[in-house]
């Protein structure tokens, strides 16, 4: 098989069976062989009832439903464990993202040997303030902190390699970060297309102002684990050395200022000195336990999913 093109989707009724019709157009004109998952993640309209009829109507649809609204990134790591194709694709089924765009990006990740190509909205029909510079800024910095140089990092439409879906692990809203996962992982041949961007058809767009604030956010996440996620206690135990090594000088001072300088002076206890070196060895020892908390929980962990599939077809 050829591609798996996986959607994850809420709410979008209107869009589904155009968008299905658009990519079948793509695929038989190129003649791939090729599968296409919907994820319901949890919509409150029609889709589902939609994606069942495309699926009794057509063998390469396939559908998974959630019990409830669990994420995109859970959508997705659906969506890749399902996946059975040669390149998988990711895109939003809003019609923002363009079909037309697919067959470049399987030419550039089976030609070009790319392991992800990510697509660039360099043309975007968003609002300029409440999304095009938030997603500059946000984009700037993620460049900065992960290393990998990328101009849009929340495009939907993407293209990956078979095994790189399979050994990566897409959990909270660490969606935008695939790339980032992908490079940790071990595949560092990242590419990027421009990709024409649709004004939105049908219904409203199901992100606000918020999704940046999270993005920052796990920004930090991803960038803290991808240095210390295998090797906790070399961030922690670090810390532990250093505050313990404070610690450690501030309660020698005091023991020569008390034995030689200054015998008769005030009491160890009475000094900020003795605080301060009581607070900096507890701390320290705190960075320890934490440190050690985190290895044994590394080597004790399951994998778990963080969702719950009501339904496939």
């Amino acid at each position: 098989m050829n591609l798996s093109i996986v959607i994850p989707l809420l709410n979008e009724e209107e869009s589904i069976k155009e968008l299905y019709h658009w990519i079948a157009k793509v695929m038989q004109s190129n003649g791939f062989l090729y599968e296409l998952i919907f994820i319901d993640d949890g919509s409150t309209d029609g889709s589902w009832n939609i994606i069942e009829g495309l699926a009794k109507e057509h063998t390469e649809v396939k559908g998974i439903r959630f019990l409830g609204n669990f994420g995109k990134s859970q959508a997705l790591h659906a969506g890749f464990s399902q996946a059975k194709g040669q390149v998988i694709i990711t895109m939003d089924a809003d019609l923002q993202d363009n079909p037309d765009e697919i067959p470049e990006l399987y030419r550039m990740i089976t030609e070009d040997n790319y392991d992800l190509v990510s697509g660039w909205k360099k043309v975007r029909y968003d609002s300029k303030i409440a999304k095009n510079l938030p997603s500059k800024l946000f984009n700037f910095a993620a460049r900065k902190t992960s290393g990998v140089q990328l101009n849009d990092f929340n495009c939907g439409l993407k293209a990956y390699k078979y095994d790189v879906v399979k050994n990566i692990e897409v959990t909270g809203d660490m969606h935008r970060y695939i790339p980032v996962l992908a490079k940790n992982a071990g595949f560092s041949n990242i590419g990027e297309k421009v990709v024409k961007h649709q004004a939105r058809k049908y219904g409203e767009t199901k992100f606000g102002m918020e999704r940046f604030l999270r993005g920052f956010l796990d920004l930090i996440t991803i960038s803290f684990i991808s240095r210390f996620g295998k090797r906790p206690m070399h961030f922690f135990g670090a810390w532990g050395a250093i505050m313990i090594f404070i610690g450690f000088c501030f309660a020698l001072y005091l023991g020569i200022d008390k034995l030689f300088i200054n015998p008769t002076g005030r009491l160890i206890t009475e000094k900020p000195q003795f605080y301060i070196s009581l607070t900096a060895m507890i701390l320290g020892s705190q960075f320890f336990v934490a440190g050690f908390l985190g290895e044994m929980i590394l080597r004790s962990k399951k994998d778990s999913k963080n969702y719950i599939v009501k339904e496939e077809i």
